[in-house]
């Protein structure tokens, strides 16, 4: 049911169907203190922010004390990943439980997503919760041109408070906050000057210099920040006296703005951060290495609610995890993940995407590209799908790759993360974890890549991927929503400094490919 359908309903309706549900899960009991109550939903989302940068999870630098409290109460997920390196679809497959080549027009960036299409959010109101969002929610896109009267996310409020203030007496609620850190622009922190620059570790797929150590530090402060933000909710919910009785998720969005981060189908555009806090149900101090996506979250959260499941969703519920008291394996088929992008931003002639499917194990990342022959990064000079797309706010580290691309110390990495890519990529995890070796044609790997070329190929037919079993590619050519991307100005230091122009345009062709 749509909430353009749940407007007609009065509230003793929805408090009917809260009853009703209420006694159906109690039907299934044979004893009534087994009834329990519907738990209240809080997901905290960070935006661009990779799975590692925790003090939970081993980050000597950053500082994250109220979500290191939530992972000593609950469970850390050590491979968890979103279903696209890329906002607007990666939210989508989480409202949706579904992979992205399922949404249409969904796959990608700044796009619409069909009203037809059943989210978390409204099905848990039609069963008498109360939803609402603050921040991005769904998006960027433009949510309308789905037939939308809302954004997917439920009702948006501006304060946590606000909404509880809503709440009618017992009434379950679920709410998303989503944060804006650490999203570039990085803010100028005054607290970087606490954060010790010689002890941020520095990927190997980036240069180590000071520039990028100054970077990282501004971005730790933003995750700090998100931290701080995140020790505010759990004081209003505590005040609310709804701690116990609230699942409580903390992760990102998808990975960091950095180079072979967001837009990639690399761990460090697809691993995020996952806590979760489930006081009432779970035991917490738990570290979990299943293979789990954050559109898992979609089945999940309806089950907690005792509701039905769609059949469409290609996601499963981690129910059975939460309410386990084991650490580690907790469902041995969990062992793989399959992630995918098509076009992220405006950053090629008209508009053309760079559609990837990806499966990744404990040992092994194998990628196959479909469109090689793109940019993959975005086309030259402004390869506008790494960091600040057209060059209009500062990235100091794209900025640095860029400047200093032929140089010895930068120009493997700057074609590592800016050149043309082969059609498939093999990284060997166990002795590369910055995946800057592929191994695709050598010959010790022919086995491996074969058994994961065959195994993602299986995985994206069952889930009827158009990119393999045919039919239409609503992606292809899609409306994007935000018209000055295609004539991106650089900003004025980087016009000086890269020696660019003052404008680009992507247009040729793009009103006839855009449907």
């Amino acid at each position: 049911m749509s909430y353009k359908i749940l407007k007609t309903h009065t509230l003793s309706n929805i408090f009917a169907a809260l009853i009703l549900g209420t006694f159906f899960l109690g039907s299934c009991s044979e004893k009534p203190e087994d009834i329990r109550k519907r738990p209240n939903i809080l997901l905290l989302m960070s935006d661009n922010h990779s799975w590692n940068h925790l003090s939970c999870y081993g980050d000597p630098v950053v500082k994250t004390p109220y979500i290191d409290s939530l992972a000593k109460r609950g469970l850390r997920f050590t491979n968890a990943y979103c279903a696209a390196p890329s906002c607007t679809p990666a939210r989508a497959s989480m409202l949706t439980g579904m992979d992205i080549w399922k949404l249409g027009e969904g796959a990608n960036l700044w796009g619409t997503i069909s009203s037809d299409f059943q989210v978390y959010t409204d099905l848990l109101e039609e069963s008498g919760y109360l939803v609402g969002h603050q921040g991005k929610g769904w998006g960027p896109g433009n949510y309308e041109a789905g037939g939308w009267e809302r954004n997917p996310a439920g009702n948006k409020f501006d304060r946590f408070q606000d909404f509880l203030d809503q709440r009618e007496e017992e009434q379950p609620f679920t709410y998303w906050f989503s944060s804006r850190n650490p999203h570039r622009p990085y803010a100028d922190n005054a607290t970087k000057g606490t954060i010790d620059l010689s002890a941020i570790e520095v990927p190997t797929y980036l240069p180590d210099n000071d520039s990028v150590r100054m970077d990282m530090a501004d971005y730790y402060a933003e995750i700090q920040s998100f931290d701080s933000e995140v020790g505010e909710f759990l004081e209003t919910l505590k005040a609310s006296g709804e701690m116990e009785n609230t699942i409580i998720i903390v992760c990102s969005d998808n990975g960091w703005q950095m180079p072979r981060g967001l837009a990639n189908l690399y761990t460090f555009g697809t691993k995020i951060p996952m806590v979760i806090s489930m006081p009432e149900r779970s035991s917490g101090a738990r570290v979990i290495n299943d293979f789990i996506n954050l559109s898992d979250l979609a089945p999940t959260f309806l089950e907690l609610a005792g509701l039905q499941i769609p059949k469409e969703m290609t996601a499963k519920s981690l129910v059975n995890i939460l309410e386990s008291d084991k650490s580690g394996t907790i469902e041995p088929e969990r062992d793989f993940m399959v992630t995918g992008r098509e076009r992220h931003a405006f950053v090629r002639n008209g508009g053309a995407g760079y559609g990837g499917r990806s499966i990744v194990t404990k040992d092994f990342l194998y990628i196959r590209n479909y469109e090689p022959e793109q940019w993959p990064a975005g086309d030259p000079p402004l390869y506008g799908d790494v960091d600040a797309h057209m060059l209009h706010y500062p990235s100091p580290t794209k900025e640095y790759m860029l400047r200093y691309r032929d140089n010895e110390h930068a120009k493997e990495l700057f074609q590592l993360a800016f050149a043309k890519r082969p059609a498939e990529e093999l990284f060997d995890l166990r002795t590369d974890p910055d995946q800057l070796n592929n191994v695709v044609d050598q010959e010790p790997y022919q086995n491996t890549r074969k058994m994961l070329a065959d195994r993602l190929e299986a995985y994206l037919s069952k889930t009827g991927d158009p990119r393999v079993v045919g039919g239409e590619m609503k992606w292809m050519g899609a409306k994007y929503f935000m018209d000055r991307d295609r004539h991106p100005a650089p900003s004025i230091n980087a016009q000086e400094v890269l020696g660019l122009k003052a404008s680009y345009s992507y247009i040729e062709d793009s009103v006839k490919q855009e449907k």
